[in-house]
Order: C-alpha cells, then sequence, then structure tokens
C-alpha cells in the first residue's frame, strides 16, 4: 500500500556550550517536530513546530569593499526545500529579492526562534504554488514574537511563458503595516527565429510600512537572447527611494539601474580551444533624479575555455563612483565624498573540476578610489582519495588610498570526509583579520537507520588581542531525528 503520504519526523536537540572565557556553562534541551503531506500528485504540505537548525553549517565570510550589505545564501533545510518557487522577477538576481528568507529567524546575526511554521509548494495543474506562514519567538530586546508569510503564484501560459504574483507580510523587528505585492510576465520561447531562445520578461512591485513617506514602488525590465554564438541581455530597474520591504532584499534603493551584456562566443576548430567568450557589459546606475552614482564596463578581450576543460581570462574593467558621504572602505580608512573615476584589471585561471586538484585563481589590480588595491583570491579542492574532499577559499586585499592602508585577510578551508554511505564529516575552518578571529564548525552526520539520523556539531571560537590568542566560545549540539512514514 502506499500510504497516506504523511511523514513526521521528531527530533530532540541537546546543547551544551562556554559563551565566553570564564563564563559558566550553560545547556538546554530542546524538542521538534517536522511533518510533511503530500497533497495531490506535485504538491507537498510541510510543517514545523519549535524548528532547530542545529545541522546547519554556518555561514562563509566575506570580505567588503563597497558600501552596498553583503548577500548571504540561505542554508536552512526548511527554507530550501522549494525555494525556486518564490523566485520573482526575470534576471533580478540579488539587486531585488521580494522575499529572502533569511529575514525569518536570522537578526544581527543572532538565530530567533521559530516557533511554528507551515509551508506548501509544487504545482497544481500549470499553476505552481508556494506559500509559508512562519511564527517566531522574542529574542532579548531586539524582536518581539510576530507573525510573518509570503505567497507566490506563478500561472504557466502560452507554450514557455509565464505569469504570477508574490505577497508578504509581517515584520522580523515587529513594524507594523508591513506588506509587499509584485507581479511578473515573462515571455519565453525556444523558436525564435527558427531555433534560437529569446526572452522578454516585466516585473512590478510595492510596499508598504508604517514610518515610509517616500517612493516604495519597483519595477524592472529584462529582453534576453541567450544563445550559444551570441548572449546578449538588456536589464533595466527602477527602486523607489524607500522601497525596503521587509522579508526581501533591496542593497540599493533610490536608483534607476541600466546593464546591457554582449557575449560572443565563438567555438574555434582549433586543437587546444573549446570556445572562446569575449564579453562587454557596460553598467550605469543613476539616482531617481537621473545624476550618476556609479558606473562599471566589464570587458573580457580573452576568455577561452581548453578543450582540456582548463579555462584562462584577462579583463580590463574601468569604473566611477560618485559618493555623497563617507564611508569606512576598511577600520579607519574612509573614503571621501567625491567622483571617483579607476580602472580595475583581473588575471585569472581556472583548472578543470576533473583533475585530482582543481580549483581558480584570480588577481585584481589597478587604481581604486584615490589610490590603489591588489587582491589575491584562490579557491581550491583536492580529492587525494575518493572519499576525501579539502577545499580552501583565500582571499588578500591590498589597499593603498589616501585616508590610509589596509590589508584584509580572508581564509577557510573545508575538509570533508566520506567514511560511509550513512557517515559523513565535515569541518569548515575560518579566520579573517577584520574581526581577528577565528573559528570552526565540525558536523558529523550518522545515517543510523533509512529513516534516522543523528548529527554531532562543534563550534569552537578563538580571538587575538594585544596579549595573543585567547578562547572565545564554544558549544557543543547533539540531534537525533527519526521519521515516521505512514
Amino acid at each position: 500500500a502506499l500510504g497516506v503520504g504523511l511523514s513526521l519526523r521528531p527530533a530532540i536537540t541537546a546543547r551544551g556550550a562556554l559563551p565566553a572565557r570564564n563564563a559558566r556553562l550553560e545547556g538546554k534541551a530542546d524538542a521538534s517536530v517536522d511533518a510533511t503531506q503530500r497533497v495531490g500528485t506535485n504538491l507537498l504540505g510541510s510543517l514545523t513546530v519549535n524548528t532547530d537548525f542545529a545541522e546547519t553549517e554556518v555561514d562563509a565570510r566575506q570580505t567588503n569593499l563597497t558600501r552596498f550589505p553583503l548577500f548571504f545564501p540561505e542554508k536552512r533545510t526548511f527554507f530550501l526545500e522549494g525555494a525556486d518557487i518564490f523566485d520573482f522577477g526575470l534576471g533580478l538576481g540579488t539587486d531585488v529579492v521580494p522575499f529572502f528568507s533569511r529575514r525569518i529567524g536570522l537578526l544581527v546575526g543572532r538565530e530567533v526562534p521559530l516557533r511554528a511554521g507551515g509551508k506548501l509548494n509544487g504545482q497544481m495543474g500549470a499553476t505552481n504554488v508556494g506559500a509559508l506562514a512562519v511564527r517566531t519567538g522574542t529574542l532579548d530586546t531586539l524582536a518581539a514574537a510576530t507573525t510573518m508569510g509570503v505567497l507566490r503564484l506563478k500561472q504557466n501560459i502560452l507554450r514557455e511563458s509565464s505569469t504570477g504574483l508574490i505577497a508578504t507580510w509581517g515584520d522580523p523587528l515587529g513594524r507594523r503595516n508591513s506588506w509587499l505585492a509584485g507581479v511578473d510576465f515573462t515571455y519565453q520561447t525556444s523558436t525564435f527565429a527558427g531555433d534560437k531562445n529569446f526572452l522578454v520578461g516585466v516585473w512590478a512591485a510595492g510596499m508598504g510600512r508604517d514610518g515610509l513617506t517616500r517612493d516604495r514602488s519597483a519595477v524592472g525590465l529584462k529582453v534576453d537572447y541567450p544563445n550559444d554564438l551570441w548572449d546578449i541581455a538588456l536589464t533595466y530597474r527602477r527602486v523607489g527611494d524607500d522601497f525596503d520591504p521587509s522579508l526581501g532584499f533591496v542593497p540599493r534603493p533610490g536608483v534607476h539601474a541600466m546593464r546591457l551584456s554582449v557575449n560572443y562566443q565563438p567555438r574555434p576548430r582549433w586543437r587546444l580551444v573549446r570556445q572562446m567568450f569575449h564579453q562587454f557589459v557596460p553598467v550605469l546606475v543613476t539616482d531617481l533624479q537621473g545624476r550618476w552614482e556609479s558606473y562599471r564596463v566589464f570587458m573580457a578581450p580573452v576568455n577561452w575555455r581548453l578543450e582540456s576543460g582548463d579555462r584562462f581570462e584577462f579583463n580590463v574593467v574601468p569604473e566611477g563612483e560618485r559618493i555623497v558621504e563617507p564611508f569606512d572602505v576598511a577600520p579607519g580608512v574612509v573614503i571621501s565624498p567625491g567622483r571617483y573615476h579607476h580602472v580595475r584589471y583581473r588575471v585569472e585561471a581556472e583548472f578543470a573540476a576533473k583533475r585530482r586538484l582543481s580549483g581558480q585563481a584570480t588577481w585584481w589590480f589597478g587604481t581604486f578610489f584615490d589610490g590603489t588595491l591588489h587582491q589575491l583570491q584562490l579557491s581550491a579542492a583536492w580529492n587525494p582519495l575518493p572519499l576525501v574532499t579539502a577545499e580552501i577559499e583565500a582571499e588578500h586585499d591590498i589597499g593603498r588610498l589616501v585616508a590610509g592602508d589596509f590589508t584584509r585577510d580572508l581564509i577557510g578551508t573545508r575538509l570533508k570526509l566520506n567514511l560511509s554511505p550513512d557517515l559523513q564529516l565535515n569541518s569548515f575552518l575560518q579566520y579573517d583579520n577584520g574581526t581577528e578571529a577565528f573559528g570552526a564548525n565540525t558536523r558529523l552526520r550518522w545515517t543510523f537507520d533509512p529513516l534516522g539520523e543523528l548529527f554531532v556539531v562543534y563550534n569552537h571560537n578563538i580571538t587575538r588581542l594585544t596579549d595573543g590568542w585567547t578562547f572565545a566560545g564554544n558549544e557543543l549540539l547533539l540531534k537525533v531525528q527519526y521519521a515516521f512514514r505512514m
């Protein structure tokens, strides 16, 4: 018998921690339960109570040399499942994200209790459905208990096109009357001029919240011709100066932004070269009055993919910034208001993933605001054995500016041991000299039964003070979960 399609997965999490040097040991245990119910052939309903994300890997640290916030991807399983259904608009990327699930349950780097949540995602005939509602608890004085949610509908029309809507409500900080509503339409065909791909997408959104009085709307357009020889796209967006959705991510409001991307990608009949990518990507950003704020022209005169799978690239990137308010590019190094024009260069080599040692090495250099900046970046993966993978991500930045010099170091390493199909050990170590902190996140996952899993997670942090390295905190978590299917 197939059963009723119901799965219950209770879990117990126990944790102990020393949150700081000379602190007392803290410990607690929590119970949680997740349930999923198949609703029809292609629709899944999920329920979570007292949700725990103990097994989620910590975020990878990033270096920020801009005046805009960084984007960190979602890693929590409950929000990742069916996340693509909530995608909105054509070609928005991270410039405008009407629904950003990390706004729920995370606040200023701390975890907010997720008391209960329900989700529905899947397909009903020609309609894609995504709905989510959650209730979060209090977090000290930062956030009160609140209810938030999102609804996304997308209807498939014509042969390959779609139209849809999105709506969100609630605010993680408890700000009143928070909402967002948007509509989008994408025309898509794979038979343009016979056998070519062609897309046109338009979208519009508006939002509200108490205290916002300026323009709270955003609109955009993308025309895309993504084909093998020519890949051409034109994108435009206008974002109001008060467009700041409570459950969204909009790093740069109050702008007109235009982007043209022209890629010529021939496949020469050469012995060593598989494909060439000649790229020209100008970007212009103005304020709502039409005054320029930023420009960038990305050019790739050389970007060759070899038959071996390796790749070599050289770029020239003129850039400009009109700075209205000062900002810190590094601690104690302030970029003053003014107009800046600089040219950046990049040399990059990528080694094919088929190799036992693969990765990518990048060197950015050239002028930067009123000085110079060198950025050395390395990402590599080593597979000495089929069951062992070691990865490294490293960046070394050297800035020499009128306001001062700075050096930024960031390094992260991962070790993955697949001891058996049922037992995996992952360790993620990170250091950056901005915080002078070293952190280790080690996770053991044991599937002791086809329906049962045990997670052991250990976090250890140390920091460097004037007198050397010192303990900054640690935490040990044990989580066991078992699924019952009916």
